[in-house]
């Protein structure tokens, strides 16, 4: 890539260098930009809250990926068709028709092509277009009859006859949609119709030639038919009659068992069974003709019936049986008509019959038709020129929404617009979240996206208006997860304003913010304890519980109920245990207390020394937070770290705060009165401090409390100080007195 000659102008969000996209220049300048720079590389057509059509517009390969290749040709193409491309950082509004290009051969054609969509919208004096106005094709081609699509409707044609062979050509070979919402015709169709009509017409040509093919004239097909349908059975019939003449044992066996008759007639028969139909045709002897009325086996009683009506009347003379000769007979007159039938050529139009085959080929209709398809196909490239408008006038709209959400993440990180990948805004557990992006698979993206450090809830959304229904993934920034679990509920409210019902199905558990790793140690703590004292509680209860069955059982069985022994032990156990957590908490308080005017700094410290390790862990992975992972596992190709810090998480996630200036009545006449409790802590805060203060001696100061007994801390200190006191009267008296002068 060769050096950039513009000079390029960065903002820094998420923790990583974005380059401004701001005027026509940069967008012109676009391919000189190293795309290590870039935000994104790669993103999906699908799932991500853009217009479908502009990204399959920019996806030339048509792979379901937008890359950069193809982002720069598009920017490319778009600018030079404008004279200035600024216009593509505008994204309201349509596009002015004075901002086309024309100095160019395509430009002049886009800009032709955008007078006539307006003009066959019934707007000739616009001067300006729009999305809506150039998406619907139905609506530009209603009054045309070519619009160079390659299809041409029925109104096409001025005169009866072709319109009503382009009606026939529907009819037979289908219809193909023209750019104007009609059925209509191609070249592909309207020849394969004509030569089906030939192949149709040379197939009866044959039959017209030879009497062999048509023996009983019209009536022959008929009875070609009811031949076909009883031969494999008359065969079989004729076969058996061979087979007892050869060996008379056999004639049981072809005629079936009694056992097998009696079997069937144990169920509840009709003529048409499967059963039934299975056995011969008629009774099997040897040299037996096949009898056409009396005596036919009930299930192929009107098959043999049509056979003598249709073929063997008409053929062989009105008969009531058929002898073996009779039938070979029968299938040779039919012969070169079975085989004529079965070359039939054309019979997509035999609907049409052969009259009208015949019709149609003498006729002009295939060259008026073909007239008709060439004058469509000249328009062909002021049709391609109305495709281009469209694309245009896209690109003009959602390109610069595009750059702004793959070269850079503007949109995401500048509070504005919502970026391309969140789907909308989920409200659960007295937060709103807005960095939801839709999932196609729970547990796939869980498996990439987990590395981003980030709370995410996987939840199912429905609409039951509609039968919709999508799973997303939602980033919890902001609070704590107390109460966020499977199973709970809230609602989404999407990018179009739709509201969906949601339900957690899924949760990756991080830290959401160093507020909840403070409180996270005393949090388990309490919860072990609650935990602690239910299961003791229930142990105490089952083992009352299973005293006083005892205790009953032994009265019912009239024992009196042994004396309560006292365990010395246990009192012993109990006693030390009760000493050794005096000892431990008079240690802790003479620390505390110890520290004088220090003792905040020391609670403080103790309170980080509890924390401290999951506020530090919790710190480090909110750091570490990541929008990449997330995105990657939905098929984008993030270029950067996009980072979610603690600051920009608070955005992401919003906490429910009451409205200025609103009113808040603080008296809930439900509340749980905690009137003995606070007496309680105050009583027990209180005498803590009395204690301490009785402790390290600050009582005994007052002469109206001398009578206190000391502690064993203040007796332990006077005494360590009655040495220094007694030393000092001694070394006065042992000093030498001065000498006379």
């Amino acid at each position: 890539m060769s050096p950039s000659t513009h000079t390029w102008k960065f903002f820094r969000l998420g923790g990583f260098d974005q380059v401004r996209l701001d005027s026509g220049a940069d967008l012109v300048h676009l391919g000189q930009l190293d795309q290590k720079l870039w935000a994104a590389l790669s993103c999906p057509t699908r799932g991500v809250e853009f217009d479908h059509a502009t990204l399959d517009l920019i996806d030339t390969d048509k792979d379901g990926r937008v890359r950069p290749p193809e982002v720069l040709a598009a920017v490319q193409w778009a600018c030079s068709l404008v004279k200035d491309p600024g216009v593509f950082t505008q994204r309201e509004g349509p596009l002015d028709l004075a901002a086309i290009n024309d100095a160019s051969a395509e430009g002049k054609a886009i800009l032709a092509s955008a007078k006539q969509i307006l003009a066959n919208l019934g707007k000739p004096g616009a001067t300006s277009i729009s999305v809506a106005e150039t998406s619907d094709t139905q609506k530009i081609f209603a009054q045309t009859k070519f619009n160079g699509d390659g299809i041409v409707p029925v109104d096409a044609a001025d005169d009866a006859a072709t319109q009503k062979v382009i009606a026939d050509v529907i009819a037979c070979m289908g219809a193909l949609t023209d750019r104007s919402g009609k059925p209509g015709v191609s070249s592909a169709t309207v020849d394969g119709f004509f030569a089906a009509c030939s192949a149709y017409a040379d197939w009866w040509k044959k039959a017209e030639t030879d009497k062999a093919v048509l023996p009983i004239g019209d009536a022959t097909p008929a009875a070609a038919a009811a031949l076909a349908a009883a031969q494999a059975k008359v065969d079989d019939y004729f076969a058996r009659c061979r087979l007892a003449a050869y060996d008379a044992r056999a004639l049981g066996a072809l005629n079936r068992s009694e056992t097998e008759y009696l079997a069937i007639a144990a169920q509840d028969m009709t003529i048409e069974a499967a059963e039934i139909a299975g056995f011969p045709v008629a009774r099997v002897e040897a040299g037996r003709s096949l009898p056409l009325a009396e005596g036919v086996n009930p299930a192929w009683a009107g098959a043999i019936a049509e056979l003598r009506a249709k073929a063997v009347k008409p053929l062989l003379g009105d008969k009531s049986a058929l002898s073996e000769a009779d039938w070979s007979e029968l299938k040779a007159k039919l012969a070169a008509h079975r085989a004529w039938a079965s070359g039939k050529g054309g019979a997509v139009v035999e609907k049409l019959g052969l009259a009208r085959v015949k019709e149609v080929l003498a006729g002009n209709a295939q060259a008026a038709i073909g007239a008709l398809l060439a004058k469509d196909k000249a328009l062909e490239p002021e049709a391609n020129s109305i495709a281009a408008v469209d694309k245009l006038v896209r690109y003009r709209r959602d390109l610069h929404r595009l750059l702004t959400n793959y070269v850079n993440f503007r949109d995401f990180y500048d509070g504005g617009d919502a970026a391309i990948f969140q789907a909308g805004t989920l409200y659960l557990d007295t937060r709103s979240c807005d960095l939801v992006v839709r999932v196609a698979d729970a547990g796939k993206h869980a498996a990439l996206a987990g590395l981003s450090k980030t709370f995410l809830a996987y939840c199912d959304c429905t609409r039951k208006s509609t039968g919709q229904t999508m799973t997303v993934a939602a980033a919890f920034t902001n609070g704590d997860s107390d109460n966020l679990m499977v199973g709970r509920n809230g609602i989404l409210y999407d990018r179009n304003g739709d509201d969906w019902d949601v339900t957690i199905t899924k949760l990756i558990e991080q830290p959401i913010s160093i507020r909840q790793a403070f409180f996270s140690p005393y949090k388990k703590a309490i919860r072990a304890f609650e935990e602690m004292i239910a299961k003791r509680a229930a142990a105490a209860d089952a083992a009352s519980t299973s005293k006083l069955t005892g205790a009953a059982e032994g009265v019912a069985a009239g024992k009196a109920p042994e004396p309560k022994k006292l365990d010395i032990g246990t009192v012993a156990a109990i006693g030390v245990a009760v000493g050794g957590i005096s000892a431990a908490l008079g240690t802790f308080a003479g620390v505390i207390f110890g520290l004088g005017a220090w003792m905040p700094a020391g609670i403080i410290a103790i309170l980080l020394l509890i924390s401290g390790p999951s506020m530090v862990i919790a710190w480090l992975k909110l750091r570490q937070r990541n929008l990449g992972p997330i995105l990657d596992a939905n098929g984008w190709a993030v270029n950067t770290q996009a980072k979610i810090n603690v600051p920009f998480g608070r955005s992401l996630t919003k906490l429910a705060v009451l409205p200025p200036g609103s009113q808040r009545d603080l008296v809930d006449p439900y509340a749980e009165s905690n009137k003995g409790r606070n007496a309680f802590i105050v009583a027990l805060v209180t005498i803590a401090v009395l204690v301490g203060l009785w402790y390290f001696g600050v009582l005994h100061k007052a002469s109206a409390l001398d009578w206190l007994p000391k502690s064993g801390y203040l007796q332990r200190k006077e005494k360590a100080a009655e040495p220094v006191a007694a030393a000092a009267p001694a070394a006065a008296d042992a000093a030498p007195d001065a000498p006379a002068k």
